[in-house]
């Protein structure tokens, strides 16, 4: 699906991600994680072409989407859904007219085949009925239900989740994790996970990446990740107090 070669990501005179090499494949859920500053967001953005590389190469099914103009990334991007940290729902905008967004903005579909798919995709999300309501009228965990509702309105091939439980509290982000998995398990979709949380990545990935201070300093499945006898990688654990 996507894969890193030798990626680095230089802002002024600071590395803020240093040879990066990652393959992530289809169908799996790969949880990213990193404490703040660590380059996480930065390897998010040149995922989804929003910033591009000082060197290396970024794959899409075989593709280097690096030197593509805009007009070719948004191709690429038609493909991809993205969950952003605060929902970044638009409040002048129905949950319902939320979700259609891009389906307006990048289909020809009739109106009632748009307003099907918006109730499918929020039942999808256990939000039934909720098409009318405005994001102010939502709780927390409501709106992240929202923006996964409108990111895979499109159908797409992979999901990009940015902090998914950020601001929410134990047994929202619970919720939540659940709601990413079943998502992946539904749609057979890639999904990548942004986060600091390390019971979150535990919970619903296939493999966990950890980037530390720009370098990639492990990559394994869940279990053999928690063996790992890399000092960062278990102060990392050992900090968060949340693996078993």
């Amino acid at each position: 699906m996507i894969e890193l070669v030798d990626v680095c990501k230089r802002f002024d005179d600071k590395d803020a991600l240093k040879h990066i090499n990652l393959t992530i494949e289809d169908g799996e859920t790969l949880a990213i994680i990193g404490g703040s500053g660590s380059g996480k967001s930065t390897l998010l953005r040149l995922l989804i072409g929003l910033i591009k590389p000082t060197s290396g190469k970024i794959l899409v099914n075989g593709v280097d989407i690096v030197p593509m103009d805009e007009e070719k990334l948004n191709k690429v991007r038609l493909h991809m859904g993205m969950v952003f940290q605060y929902s970044a729902l638009f409040d002048s905008m129905t949950v319902g007219e939320n979700v259609a967004f891009g389906l307006r903005e990048h289909t020809k579909l009739s109106d009632a085949d748009i307003q099907a798919i918006v109730k499918d995709k929020l039942h999808l999300v256990g939000l039934d009925g909720v098409e009318d309501m405005m994001p102010n009228e939502l709780s927390g965990g409501m709106k992240k239900r929202v923006g996964l509702a409108r990111a895979i309105a499109v159908e797409p091939s992979v999901i990009f989740y940015d902090e998914p439980s950020s601001g929410l509290d134990p047994l929202m982000t619970e919720k939540i994790d659940e709601l990413i998995v079943n998502t992946q398990q539904a749609l057979s979709v890639t999904s990548v996970v942004v986060t600091h949380d390390m019971a979150s990545a535990c919970r619903i990935s296939d493999r966990i990446a950890m980037i530390y201070e720009g370098e990639l300093v492990a990559v394994d499945t869940v279990e053999r990740f928690k063996k790992i006898q890399d000092a960062r990688v278990q102060a990392f654990f050992h900090t968060l107090r949340t693996v078993k």
